[in-house]
């Protein structure tokens, strides 16, 4: 099943895709949370359509599609965990998860403008799966363990500004990871039956021109393994976030030129959806 979040800003409609229609989730949850991920919700979903509940939304494809998760608790990242990727950065695979914070409020819709930060040079693009969390994990025995605590993929920019994240980061990268808008996330939330999450495409452009083009088969990390891996460091609560790291083919790498006011950059997951961003002047 797909759910997404639709209309402005701060009104977004809670809304699943019911035999080719997006349908009004109002009457059975507030929102694409963690509460409502956390109860089973294509069942919820589908007893309410059997039921004459849910009601099509007018217009649906002409709405703003918001980040299809309501602000997630926490948005844990994993850094190089495509080889190629870590080439081109100048570091060897790493032998265990790389892992750093981006602010919850970076989390933006798909589509959304976004600002170059302040003072910035160096403003990267990423393409990654997001994993969105279901049921909480902590301490899981195995990788074997994570798949029953996946709520569903999604499509996701991991925007950077290099210098932040890498010059002057003290150490750390969040830094250069969390300006305003730097996660635009979607356009849905797709649930684990409808995708082989092993095995997806991952593509990007900028102003048209190809970037990016690899598939999550070449993850050194895979999805179980990450879930798994984090739930021995930390607990992740339904609706939390998950990026599971960029392949190849980013401005770091010294082959193209970074983001400035005026580009458009678009990001494409098999089976996930597509993204645009235009990028703005800052403010």
């Amino acid at each position: 099943m797909q759910f997404a979040r639709l209309g402005p800003i701060g009104s977004e409609t809670p809304a699943a895709l019911v035999d080719g229609v997006w349908v009004d989730l109002s009457p059975v949850t507030a929102d694409i949370d963690g509460s409502f991920l956390e109860a089973s919700p294509v069942d919820v979903v589908t007893a309410a359509a059997r039921a004459g509940r849910l009601t099509p939304i007018i217009d649906a494809d002409a709405l703003r599609i918001g980040a299809p998760i309501a602000r997630p608790s926490a948005v844990i990242c994993i850094g190089m965990n495509y080889a190629a990727h870590a080439a081109e950065s100048g570091s060897a695979p790493p032998e265990v998860p790389i892992v750093f914070l981006k602010t919850p409020n970076t989390v933006v819709g798909p589509n959304d403008a976004v600002h170059i930060p302040r003072n910035s040079t160096k403003t990267d693009w990423e393409v990654e799966l997001g994993v969105v969390i279901g049921k909480r994990a902590s301490y899981l025995d195995s990788p074997a363990d994570s798949i029953g605590h996946i709520a569903g993929f999604v499509t996701a920019n991991d925007l950077s500004e290099r210098e932040f994240q890498l010059e002057i980061s003290g150490g750390q990268w969040s830094k250069g990871k969390s300006a305003p808008g730097f996660n635009p996330t979607g356009p849905w939330l797709v649930t684990p039956d409808e995708v082989d999450y092993r095995n997806l495409r991952l593509r990007s452009w900028v102003n048209g021109e190809p970037r990016q083009d690899s598939s999550t088969a070449d993850l050194i990390f895979d999805v179980d393994t990450i879930i798994w891996q984090l739930s021995q460091y930390m607990t992740l609560e339904p609706g939390d976030l998950v990026l599971t790291g960029t392949p190849e083919g980013v401005a770091l790498s010294g082959r193209f030129p970074y983001l400035t006011a005026g580009d458009v950059c678009e990001i494409e997951i098999e089976g996930l959806g597509h993204q645009r961003q235009e990028f703005l002047p800052s403010v």
